[in-house]
């Protein structure tokens, strides 16, 4: 959901994410300060998936992040997703890897119908270590600076 900062759809839920908006201005989805904390929470979900969950591939990664009994489609997600990395299904991934930028670049365009912006995932992504807002601002600042040039 684009209007409140959360390009994956989070739900809410028990975890808190640097940047997250409470309460939320959603009733059933997080919202973020930026759309950079929402890519954030979105690689900091899927570290999450590999290190605790075993889901480490595109498709298990999807399974869990949209499951068919939640009336999802997660064929055709995997599929959209395939499409628009390149990635085989099977692909392995390891936490924070850097391929998992293109992944949530294809999960955003599919959870929101419109292409994202590349360098907001990237900058998402340069934030996963970020152990505060503070710290993450000077981040951000720093990346849209070297963007303006």
């Amino acid at each position: 959901m684009i209007s409140i900062n959360n390009p994956g759809n989070i739900r809410l839920s028990s975890t808190t994410y640097i940047g997250e908006i409470t309460p939320s201005n959603h009733k059933s989805f997080k919202t973020f300060e930026n759309m950079f904390w929402g890519y954030r929470a979105m690689f900091r979900l899927l570290n999450t998936y590999i290190s605790q969950y075993n889901c480490n591939t595109i498709e298990k990664m999807i399974y869990r992040y949209a499951p068919p009994n939640d009336n999802n489609d997660t064929e055709a997600y995997i599929k959209f997703v395939c499409e628009k990395t390149g990635f085989d299904r099977q692909k392995q991934f390891i936490q924070s890897d850097t391929d998992l930028i293109p992944l949530v670049y294809a999960m955003s365009w599919l959870e929101n119908g419109i292409k994202p912006n590349y360098r907001d995932v990237e900058i998402g992504y340069k934030l996963i270590n970020v152990q505060s807002v503070n710290e993450g601002i000077t981040i951000i600042n720093d990346l849209k600076a070297i963007s303006d040039v």
